[in-house]
């Protein structure tokens, strides 16, 4: 059995509110109990909030918006924003320890997106800070109505609530909590409930770096859907960002239209990884492309993996041969080399093999994989898994598993590689390998999708606008764009 965590320890503090300036426990002393990926056990607790509790949360970040200075007073906000990040570097171990034992993740994911990635974007944004545009002159122009002088205004929007997801939170969080606070806005948080601790550091930290009651508050819950709910419903909420699957996006998107509010949505994927038949490595490419980082629990994975039909056996092979070689390189707690371990909950497991099951009654062909594998430990381990024989009009090729599961589709040339790309609802990310750079880009600029590297290019990175087309999602997150979803534009004419 690979070395797992101790079973029996609480690991992590327990997971405090963060309401109007203060470190406090749910009402009632409610809490409920955080479970570890790796164990299936508890390594710790966290604050259960109330409707009560997010009331107070609620009225806390309108009264700071309407009543103090922070939207107006750009110097005060980064100085504690850049504050707080010193304080979140201070503290990394902190954060590898949530990353590990409440997200799940092994020792490369924590290393790389998990921990390092969140305080490497965070400082993308404030180095990006300063090319926000807060004015604009438009000039003057003469209409029958007279001669104006007319000038634009970007303002912080208000009061925006950031609703969570758990494959990669503390850097999701520090992409909506940082963009939004840097815009002016103040700011709820509501972390998925199986990651309270990745949202309540920010409440921590905040309060030691001395930020203003009420410019952030942290709510965490048991219930996936109360304070949500709570959230997008109350007129006093301007905004609404939110990473999650698509089927709660719409559900948000419901609600929130009955006050109108401002949304911006990161959604699901179904990304593809096209590898053309000029690829001059193309043995190494498509044995890279197993789908195995931090479970494949990411939306903008490349679940589908597209080669050419003349090389489609060939792939097979090498794919077979890869995962043969990965089969006792996952589920190692303390292994630094490790880039797969648990998912993140029993209810995702199941939810993982059931689309597993529901590819082989599709009649695709398991290449490797397929199992959950409990002699790894009592955590939530699925073996890597591969299928081929796959049509795009399978389920499994078309619904966002969010789990370790790749999906392999033969194309006859690009015309029919990137119609089988663009047949999707989801547009999110994705990857085209060539020989020949320019053949590359043409392929991904006809891919209809937020991201696209070409030749393993990196098109995520905190200084770069990310987000989806289609059902992937509406905004921008990250970047000059991502801090500008939180602004108002206001235009002012006077004569002249």
């Amino acid at each position: 059995m690979p070395s797992l965590p101790e079973t029996a320890a609480t690991v992590l503090p327990e997971g405090m509110l963060y309401v109007d300036g203060v470190i406090r426990r749910a009402e009632h002393g409610r809490t409920y109990d955080n479970i570890g990926p790796w164990t299936g056990q508890s390594v710790g607790v966290a604050a259960d909030a109330s409707a009560a509790d997010v009331e107070q949360a609620i009225a806390a970040a309108r009264r700071a918006f309407d009543t103090t200075d922070w939207s107006t007073n750009y110097e005060k906000r980064f100085a504690l924003v850049k504050k707080l990040y010193d304080l979140f570097e201070a503290k990394k171990d902190r954060l590898v320890a949530i990353a590990r034992h409440e997200v799940g993740a092994p020792l490369v994911a924590v290393n790389r997106a998990q921990v390092a990635n969140c305080l490497n974007s965070w400082r993308d944004l404030m180095e990006v800070f300063p090319q926000v545009i807060w004015e604009k002159d438009f000039g003057v122009k003469t209409t029958s109505f007279g001669t104006s002088q007319r000038t634009g205004h970007y303002e912080a929007i208000g009061v925006a609530a950031a609703i969570t997801p758990w494959n990669f939170p503390l850097y999701v969080n520090a992409e909506k909590v940082v963009s939004a606070l840097l815009a002016g806005c103040t700011v709820i948080l509501k972390p998925a409930p199986d990651t309270p601790l990745a949202g309540a550091i920010f409440g921590e930290l905040a309060a030691e770096a001395g930020f203003p009651a009420g410019v952030l508050n942290v709510i965490t819950a048991s219930d996936p859907a109360e304070a949500g709910e709570m959230l997008v419903t109350d007129p006093r909420v301007d905004l609404i960002t939110f990473t999650g699957s698509t089927a709660i996006g719409k559900h948000i998107m419901r609600q929130g239209a009955e006050t109108m509010k401002r949304q911006f949505l990161e959604l699901g994927g179904k990304s593809v990884n096209i590898v053309l038949d000029d690829e001059p490595n193309f043995a190494r490419v498509v044995a890279s492309s197993i789908l195995v980082f931090h479970a494949g629990q990411g939306c903008a994975v490349q679940s589908r993996l597209l080669v050419p039909r003349a090389r489609y056996e060939e792939a097979k092979q090498i794919l077979k041969a890869a995962y043969d070689g990965f089969a006792d390189k996952w589920g190692h707690f303390d292994e630094p080399t490790c880039a797969m371990g648990p998912v993140v909950s029993k209810k995702q497991m199941e939810r993982v093999k059931a689309y597993i099951d529901l590819g082989v009654e599709e009649g695709a062909t398991l290449l490797s994989g397929g199992n959950l594998r409990p002699d790894m430990g009592t955590g939530w381990f699925i073996e890597p898994t591969c299928f081929v024989d796959v049509t795009n009009d399978m389920r499994i090729a078309q619904e966002e598993i969010f789990g370790p599961v790749l999906v392999v589709i033969p194309f006859d040339d690009d015309e029919d590689a990137i119609r089988i790309a663009n047949d999707s609802v989801y547009g999110l990310s994705g990857g085209v390998w060539s020989g020949d750079l320019q053949r590359g880009i043409d392929v991904g600029m006809r891919v209809r999708t937020g991201t696209i590297g070409i030749n393993g290019g990196s098109p995520i990175n905190g200084d770069l606008p990310f987000g989806g087309y289609k059902q992937s999602g509406i905004g921008r997150a990250w970047g000059v764009e991502g801090i500008e979803e939180y602004l108002e534009t206001k235009v002012m004419a006077y004569p002249v």
